[in-house]
């Protein structure tokens, strides 16, 4: 059936074309007083004949084409297809007034270049109205009302429709993944959106020479993929991109600002500039850091020192959760299981850092200690004679 339709729209372009071009072809090779050959009725048939072929021969890779478009509109969201086709109407519009005086062009200029200027303005509107759809719904947005001038809190954010409903994903929590984790139990609500320029990011990572940051950008491509196939996570893209803007963090918050949305982000400088510039942000290293649990002194562990530390003697730790603790005198166990005793806590930007002294040290001083006190004096009583 498809095929009988792309037959059929072939052959009235053909149609067309051929009463139209071919007589000018005729001319350009003076033919035109061939009167066999120069009339309608051969033109179009040889315009009709000459498009059935070519349709014969494209017909396959256009049914292909089609199917990939009707796959790729099916998956886009209602706003997506209304601005977009809003923006194409007003384009074909915009293209067909810009023609009217084209169209007394001589030759085939007068046809071929109102066609152009179709395709053009058309391609541009559907790109307008998809790229811009968000400022297009906030234009259109009747429930905005102008703030009182007498009300003192006139430079308040006011909560719009899509107040906080949107998640913004930098490029290292992506790669870092556990946001994937946190937003499949529903931890994270309204929808995780991924900005195109952040993906672009996360390609020219991927294409990099040094093999680490190659396998950290093809694990964020692998993630995106993952949390937009799973039917738990709400992912969308933006296609939207700032040109008067470079770097990938400064367009993120200006995105963030323009939709009110929030930035999920373990970087700690980009979480340092969004405070500054009032954008909301999650941030999943403070996440992790606040779900550890606390230790107090006097409590405690068994750890495996896997190095030596910065000062004498001192052994490195780690928990499972990835929390650093510093061993005195633990430079003489490592790759050995040791018991702990926790002497102190302190919580840094990096995260959390965790002190102690091996046990049988605490047994020892406590024991010593012990020894040292002076014992209570023991009476004997008198015996009876």
């Amino acid at each position: 059936m498809k095929k009988r339709v792309i037959s059929l729209i072939f052959a009235f372009v053909g149609l067309g074309l051929g009463l139209g071009v071919l007589p000018n072809v005729w001319a350009l090779f003076t033919l035109e007083d061939l009167s066999w050959l120069n009339n309608p009725i051969v033109n179009a048939l040889i315009g009709v004949l000459l498009f059935l072929m070519l349709a014969e021969l494209s017909a396959g890779w256009l049914i292909r084409e089609l199917k990939q478009v009707e796959t790729y509109l099916s998956k886009q969201s209602a706003s997506f297809l209304l601005f977009g086709s809003l923006g194409t109407i007003i384009g074909l519009v915009l293209a067909a007034i810009i023609s009217i005086p084209v169209y007394n062009f001589p030759g085939p200029w007068g046809t071929v270049i109102p066609i152009i200027l179709m395709i053009l303005f058309g391609y541009l509107g559907f790109r307008v109205g998809t790229t811009r759809r968000d400022e297009w719904r906030k234009l259109f947005n009747t429930r905005s009302k102008k703030p009182d001038q007498d009300s003192p809190d006139i430079l308040a954010r006011k909560a719009g429709e899509n107040y906080r409903q949107y998640k913004l994903l930098d490029t290292s929590v992506i790669i870092d993944g556990r946001v994937q984790a946190i937003a499949k139990i529903g931890f994270i609500e309204g929808t995780l959106l991924v900005p195109t320029f952040v993906v672009h990011e996360l390609q020219l990572i991927s294409d990099s020479a040094d093999a680490l940051k190659r396998g950290r950008g093809r694990r964020g491509l692998d993630i995106i993929n993952q949390m937009k196939a799973d039917a738990d996570i709400n992912v969308e893209m933006y296609d939207g991109d700032f040109e008067d803007m470079t770097e990938v963090d400064s367009k993120l918050l200006k995105l963030a600002k323009m939709l009110d949305g929030v930035v999920i982000t373990n970087d700690y400088n980009l979480n340092k500039v969004a405070q500054f510039q009032n954008v909301p942000v999650l941030n999943i290293n403070a996440l992790a850091n606040a779900l550890k649990p606390d230790l107090i002194p006097g409590e405690g562990l068994t750890v495996t020192v896997i190095k030596s530390g910065t000062e004498r003697q001192q052994g490195v730790a780690y928990l499972e959760d990835g929390t650093m603790v510093v061993v005195e005198d633990g430079q003489y166990f490592i790759n050995k299981p040791l018991d702990i005793v926790v002497t102190s806590a302190i919580q840094t930007a990096a995260g959390r850092m965790i002190f102690a002294k091996p046990a049988h040290q605490q047994k020892s001083l406590r024991e010593k200690g012990d020894e040292d006190k002076p014992k209570a004096p023991t009476t004997k009583k008198p015996t009876k004679k």
